[in-house]
């Protein structure tokens, strides 16, 4: 089955010392995963133990009652509603469950933690961590969560204002609660994963685009006791030094690099644990400001952001480290997901870690000790010609890539070759399946950097494709961009083996099987069935909800299952496509496992046509107030609430089009955070009463003009 594993004798040894020495008939209970037993997972594919099923992190698995000869059988066996138990929350959902003995453990939006069961759907338990509804502010990119991890019978979770959770996994009792923020009033987050590694548990954090400076923690697994921290980027070098690895980055900073702005470097994907290596794989993020020229001025590396860090779990040392984008400012990270797999390299089987991450490169690395093997573009790359293998370094092209002085057509934006859906390693076929985006971006520089707390302090105005008119002229003699597309990647060769166009604004992460499919969700609302050898579409199942999480896979009583979290969000929630489910019905999160034989999928409610325009307050407007109030709206709503009218196509409410009750509270709605905990949260600490009011004009002069427009149609 794995035939990579053939010539690693000590593989092998390892796997009959753990058959000899575990019974597997013994009754476990609830959450129970441990370092034996999650070393043998291929023995036990019923279950799925971590976010990537084993400790590889492949987000594969070797059940295949499911397979190419029946797929088209598939239907739905259970769903299950990730309504908040403070009402209904059209959020997204972004985890990959785990099961285990039956019992999937996972996490939705506002960091709410669930344990059901898997053959039924019902619910054994829910955690409300009561996550203050201001957070919401504070997440670049929804109020996510990407997943819990289970081990000896706890389960541990991240949550959105900055603590990491430790659960019983029988009850869901809360057993302790760490505040993992150095700074509670800065823009910190937790969106992603914690990690287990040599019994402790790591969680990083996010916030970058906001201006934080990036670390991650380790805390004792068993009692929650801090055990050390590792920043990702130095600090303001007038300060103590934190350990020994940042005197080591600072070099690589300007000494006169703007710290107030923290410098980002943020850890929110998934990461990785070799056990046998006792090494944990940790890949990070963008910068603050994206502009280098504002950000450490003379230039320079800039460590540790957009790198992959290896470091020793009992300890927190840094033993090796490699920059996929030295110097970043296009907003590469390089928090992607991390596969480790055994891969034959020039006739040795090596021990490698493998990662797409956003700058568009495929990179296979020696896992023991950092080095280079291989790096080859995966999508279309303009910003570097290539990766010299001698040095690790890309050649930076930079006529098409530094636009300080002019703006530049980039491949790939922001949105990256591969963002945080994850790929998956078929160690079978020896093909990564990627869920690629072709897409790139023009990149104009903003002048008059000042940092900005409170804010977004990016500093790189980013305009997507399809360009609008007046920049249409940048896509000139450059490839169409194919948008969402599926490839098959062979590490070895480097090279493309099939590929599936399909449309969407952020199609989902990929499961892979022994049955020779694939499985991946697409934010049109599908569950796509594909054959793993040859790309073909085998069977569409709609939803009518958009799917951007990873499935995954599991058996019971005999029964494969494959399960996936389906809601969109994240990112992409306030710029919907027309094609996308969102368009079209409502975006209620569901948990959907489906099997052999299974039934049709409910669809949710249709999506109301927008309403007619709702008559504005009479009050006096004054030209000054309403120009004040368009340049508030520009910097601090226009993010989020980025369109008005019939083009406005976002999740979030129109605000051009507000209701009576929302126009009589809408100061307490901007400054107190009235409706908080649906996202709107207050802004009190950057606003003026006085700002506000000019806001408040802005929008009623948009909304009466739209509502006598409409009166002129009626006549």
């Amino acid at each position: 089955m794995y035939p990579y594993f053939l010539n690693d004798i000590s593989k092998w040894l390892l796997i009959i010392f753990l058959i000899a020495g575990c019974d597997r008939t013994k009754k476990h209970t609830a959450g129970d995963i441990h370092q034996q037993r999650f070393l043998q997972a291929d023995l036990e594919p019923e279950n799925w133990m971590s976010l990537g099923r084993n400790f590889q992190q492949q987000h594969h698995t070797p059940l295949k009652q499911i397979n190419a000869t029946n797929a088209d059988s598939i239907g739905l066996a259970w769903e299950y509603k990730t309504f908040t138990s403070r009402g209904k929350v059209n959020r997204g959902l972004e985890a990959t469950p785990i099961v285990v003995d039956g019992v999937m453990y996972t996490s939705g939006a506002w960091s709410i933690v669930m344990a059901i069961d898997a053959k039924t759907g019902q619910q054994i338990w829910r955690y409300d961590p009561q996550v203050e509804g201001s957070y919401a502010r504070k997440a670049c990119c929804d109020v996510v969560n990407r997943g819990v991890q289970v081990w000896e019978g706890k389960v541990y979770a991240g949550t959105l204002d900055g603590y990491l959770v430790c659960l019983d996994a029988t009850s869901g009792k809360e057993l302790w609660k760490v505040n993992t923020l150095e700074d509670r009033n800065a823009f910190y987050t937790i969106t992603g994963a914690p990690q287990i590694a040599g019994g402790k548990v790591i969680v990083g954090n996010a916030g970058a685009e906001f201006g934080v400076r990036g670390y991650i923690t380790a805390y004792d697994a068993t009692t929650g006791k801090y055990a050390w921290r590792f920043y990702t980027v130095p600090g303001d070098p007038a300060k103590k030094t934190e350990h020994a690895e940042m005197e080591v980055a600072a070099k690589t900073w300007d000494p006169k690099s703007d710290w107030k702005a923290g410098g980002g470097g943020t850890v929110w994907g998934q990461m990785a644990y070799d056990p046998e290596l006792n090494l944990l794989y940790v890949g990070t993020g963008n910068a603050t400001p994206y502009p280098i020229w504002y950000r450490s001025p003379s230039g320079g590396d800039n460590l540790y952001l957009a790198s992959i860090l290896a470091i020793n779990p009992d300890n927190g040392k840094l033993q090796w480290h490699y920059q996929t984008t030295p110097g970043e400012m296009w907003d590469f990270t390089a928090t992607m997901n991390i596969i480790l797999a055994d891969l034959p390299i020039k006739g040795k089987v090596r021990k490698v870690l493998m990662q797409a991450p956003k700058n568009g490169f495929f990179y296979v690395l020696d896992r023991t000790n950092g080095e280079l093997i291989s790096a080859k573009p995966f999508v279309p790359v303009n910003w570097a010609d290539s990766v010299d293998i001698a040095t690790g370094r890309p050649a930076i092209n930079k006529k098409n890539s530094w636009y300080k002085d002019s703006a530049k057509y980039i491949f790939p934006g922001p949105a990256g070759g591969h963002s945080w859906p994850a790929m998956s390693f078929h160690p079978g076929h020896g093909l990564v399946y990627i869920p690629t985006i072709d897409m790139p971006f023009v990149y104009e520089n903003e002048k008059n950097y000042q940092f900005r707390p409170g804010r977004d302090n990016m500093y790189a105005r980013q305009i997507s494709t399809p360009l609008p008119p007046v920049y249409a002229h940048f896509g000139k003699g450059w490839p169409e961009p194919e948008y969402e597309v599926l490839k098959a990647w062979d590490p070895v060769q480097q090279k493309e083996i099939w590929r599936l166009p399909f449309p969407g604004t952020q199609n989902g992460g990929i499961l892979s099987t022994d049955g020779d499919l694939i499985f991946q969700g697409s934010s049109t609302g599908y569950l796509l069935v594909v054959h793993a050898k040859t790309g073909k579409l085998l069977k569409k199942i709609y939803t009518g909800t958009g799917i951007q999480a990873a499935p995954m896979s599991y058996q019971i009583n005999g029964e494969q299952y494959v399960a996936v979290m389906a809601g969109y969000g994240g990112a992409v929630l306030f710029f919907p496509g027309e094609q996308d489910a969102v368009a079209k019905y409502k975006n209620e999160g569901r948990i959907l496992a489906f099997k052999l034989g299974g039934k049709e999928v409910p669809l949710p409610p249709v999506r109301e046509p927008a309403s007619e325009v709702f008559a504005p307050p009479t009050i006096a407007l004054e030209t000054a107030q309403i120009e004040k109030g368009g340049q508030i709206y520009s910097g601090y709503c226009g993010a989020c609430h980025s369109s008005f009218g019939k083009s406005h196509k976002s999740e979030l409410p129109d605000l051009s089009n507000m209701a009576p009750v929302i126009h009589e509270t809408f100061e307490e709605i901007v400054l107190k955070g009235k409706l908080s905990y649906y996202g709107m949260s207050g802004f009190s600490d950057v606003l003026k009463k006085e700002e506000v009011k000019a806001l408040h004009q802005f929008l009623i002069s948009v909304q009466k003009k739209r509502y006598e427009e409409q009166l002129g149609n009626k006549r």
